[in-house]
């Protein structure tokens, strides 16, 4: 199967992936950070000086943010991979199953080769998401990714725009209901135990547990109303041609950032300890929060398609720009190589760094592995190659390796 030439992508998507993986990293380092007890959103309990700073504004703009949009632009790039795929008429995967429709029992149709690709590329998500769960970081989110594409590829694929909207409406709901305890988090825990634990096998068995059983379907139920969002916006052609619809996105960016800010704000002020509302009223901030972080995403994605249309108009992005594409493309390897990074730093059972860390200081390791990422993405697109885990992610969904990027 021969990859995409990245002329043929569009900019708009993986600009905004490569800028997203920042909030995921800034939104990601402070769980690492060890030995003070758990308040909101897994930030320190009292926090003081900078580290209050810090975290009012990481929950005002990053925080419920960066996973919304990442899911979203999941969602889209799904429904350009089908629509793709629809167009060529055929995968060409190989001469087994990748390349061929099978036909069922009596009285069923033969196998949809879009939706088959689209479920095995969730699977080999899935696979990659599950080692990165068990090897490295409880957190992941590449395996809810995969778990929707397997479980839900005729809706994203085939769904109606009243099915997309229902899912979204439905799912994005209950993720809102399930953030209602968020504000009156108050634990003398310190930390996940897969963090502390110094062994290098008991941290993989804790770090097992804790993905499957706390974190894979919240992170499945929590990404499916914005990956639904991501079909219906991949549908109506506003982020792959911005130019066309610049009053749109405009409107849509002020919105859904302002949304975000405006939602962030009580639950940033409780973090920091300036506000300490009625019990009543906390069990509504966590809710607020985490609904307009779906708007706040759309919103960024829409800066994201709003900066293309400048790029188009001005004959292409400078040396920023195509670092930040170039990073997009290359997201899974870089949201992959973040954990490496946090790991190697913080985690008990390697350097330890993780230990009384302040929340400024994980920031700033944060930001810092994502400037990294950048770079080396940069470096790999100017020599013409393909991350490893894009490389091994298409190898898994077509098997053969890609040809080499033009």
């Amino acid at each position: 199967m021969r990859g995409l030439p990245v002329a043929d992508r569009y900019p708009a998507p993986d600009l905004a992936r490569g800028a997203a993986l920042l909030l995921i990293a800034v939104a990601n380092a402070h769980t690492f950070v060890t030995g003070r007890g758990i308040g909101v959103r897994g930030y320190p309990r009292d926090l003081q000086g900078a580290d209050a700073v810090v975290a009012a504004v990481q929950l005002v703009l990053v925080d419920g943010r960066g996973y919304p949009l990442f899911a979203l632009l999941f969602g889209f790039g799904i429904a350009t991979l089908a629509a793709r795929r629809a167009t060529t008429g055929a995968v060409t995967g190989g001469p087994g199953p990748a390349a061929r429709t099978t036909a069922g029992t009596a009285g069923t149709p033969p196998d949809d080769p879009v939706l088959a690709t689209v479920r095995r590329r969730g699977a080999a998500l899935l696979a990659v998401g599950a080692a990165h769960a068990v090897l490295l970081w409880h957190g992941d989110i590449v395996a809810a990714y995969g778990l929707l594409a397997v479980l839900l590829a005729g809706l994203l694929v085939r769904g109606s725009t009243t099915a997309l909207v229902t899912t979204a409406a439905g799912t994005i709901a209950l993720t809102v209901l399930l953030y209602a305890p968020v504000a009156l988090t108050d634990s003398a825990q310190t930390a996940s135990p897969s963090l502390v634990e110094p062994g290098v096998l008991a941290a993989a068995s804790d770090r097992f547990g804790e993905w499957l059983f706390g974190n894979l379907l919240l992170s499945a139920v929590g990404s499916a109303g914005a990956a639904a969002l991501g079909v219906l916006l991949a549908r109506s052609g506003r982020l792959a041609a911005p130019g066309r619809h610049r009053r749109f996105l405009t409107r849509l960016a002020v919105a859904g950032i302002a949304a975000g800010v405006l939602g962030g704000l009580p639950l940033a002020l409780v973090a920091a300890g300036v506000w300490a509302p009625p019990a009543g009223i906390a069990l509504l901030l966590g809710p607020l929060h985490a609904l307009t972080g779906y708007a706040a995403g759309a919103g960024y994605a829409a800066v994201a398609g709003l900066v293309a249309d400048r790029w188009a108009r001005r004959g292409g992005p400078g040396p920023v720009g195509r670092a930040l594409v170039a990073t997009g493309q290359r997201s899974l390897s870089a949201y992959l190589a973040q954990s490496v990074a946090f790991v190697g730093l913080f985690a008990a059972w390697t350097l330890g760094l993780g230990a009384g860390l302040p929340v400024w200081a994980a920031t700033l390791c944060g930001a810092g592995v994502w400037l990294v990422t950048v770079l080396v993405a940069d470096r790999s697109a100017r020599a013409g190659r393909r991350g490893p885990a894009e490389t091994l992610l298409r190898l898994l969904t077509y098997g053969r390796r890609p040809a080499p990027q033009r």
